[in-house]
């Protein structure tokens, strides 16, 4: 690391830690890294910082913010050569927690200066915009379409900054349990090359093992480093094959229900069904857009600073 930009969102997480990051950017400086933090206070500006940082030379960009920030930065990186890294200063930190990064910002800085360099497939959505235009964007956690996208169209990130993680939960817990279940359609491709064709409520794409906090795995299989899409596809609308999926991520249990299934596939195409209602789509915990939707994965494309000490296959 020679030459890295700070992109910091400031209102990401409950507090403000501009004196903490301060310092996580003089140990950075003080084996000769050339750093600067720029403060970005919108999505748009932080992919648009992040462009500016590959152009300008630099080997690393950090996001300096929550799974939101680092999906905006990330926008600006794919394809290129300069590294994303990451200084957590969200709510739920998913990939931070994935990758086994230390919370605190001087640590996770030390992580990173230590750290090595992985290059990384992505995950890729198209969708509608809530404008009706098309639109792309890469995602590094999930990808949900149905139940989950519901409950952030209803749920605002203020919400989740001034009450904290549990009182979102507990709100999305109140309206996942009044929502009536809206139904899509979707074509997919298995490892064979087979299209397969379903009628789901929820479809979550998932890119990381570990979401820290009590959740474990919720989509075995899924991680990082695989080329393919790993899913839960729901096609069921029972809550209680919906609670039994989440009680077994909870447990640390792989328990086959009625109605969900996991599948790993190269691409999923998600349709309305004639007469359909709008389904949302999210990415990454972002509420993008509508109905209809294409998944695929992008390979060899972003270079990631990763833990010495976190594991790899």
């Amino acid at each position: 690391m020679r030459k890295a930009t700070l992109l910091y969102n400031p209102s990401s997480g409950r507090k403000r830690r501009e004196a903490e990051l301060e310092r996580a950017l003089q140990v950075l400086r003080s084996p000769g890294v050339e750093a600067e933090i720029i403060v970005c206070r919108s999505s748009e500006e932080a992919t648009e910082q992040a462009r500016r940082a590959v152009a300008a030379g630099n080997d690393t960009v950090f996001a300096c913010g929550g799974d939101g920030t680092v999906s905006d930065v990330l926008q600006g990186l794919a394809g290129s050569e300069t590294a994303l890294a990451i200084l957590p200063l969200g709510t739920a930190n998913a990939l931070a927690h994935d990758l086994a990064l230390p919370l605190r910002l001087v640590e996770a800085a030390r992580a990173a200066l230590d750290g090595r360099l992985r290059r990384i497939p992505l995950g890729r959505i198209e969708y509608h915009d809530f404008s009706g235009q098309s639109a792309a964007r890469y995602f590094t956690v999930a990808a949900g379409i149905g139940v989950d996208a519901h409950l952030f169209y209803k749920l605002t990130s203020e919400f989740k900054q001034r009450r904290g993680m549990a009182a979102y939960y507990l709100k999305a817990w109140q309206l996942w349990a009044t929502h009536r279940m809206r139904k899509f359609d979707v074509e997919y491709s298995t490892n064979g090359g087979e299209k397969q064709r379903a009628r789901l409520t929820e479809l979550l794409a998932v890119r990381i093992r570990f979401f820290g906090g009590v959740l474990r795995e919720l989509v075995p299989g899924a991680s990082l480093e695989s080329r393919e899409l790993r899913a839960v596809m729901c096609r069921t609308s029972s809550r209680n094959a919906y609670l039994q999926y989440v009680a077994g991520a909870l447990l640390g249990r792989r328990w086959n229900i009625e109605g969900i299934d996991l599948v790993s596939c190269s691409e999923i195409a998600c349709q309305l069904p004639e007469g359909g209602e709008r389904v949302y789509v999210e990415a990454d915990g972002e509420l993008l857009g509508r109905l209809p939707a294409r998944l695929t994965m992008v390979p060899d494309a972003l270079s990631l600073v990763v833990p010495a000490r976190r594991q790899w296959s």
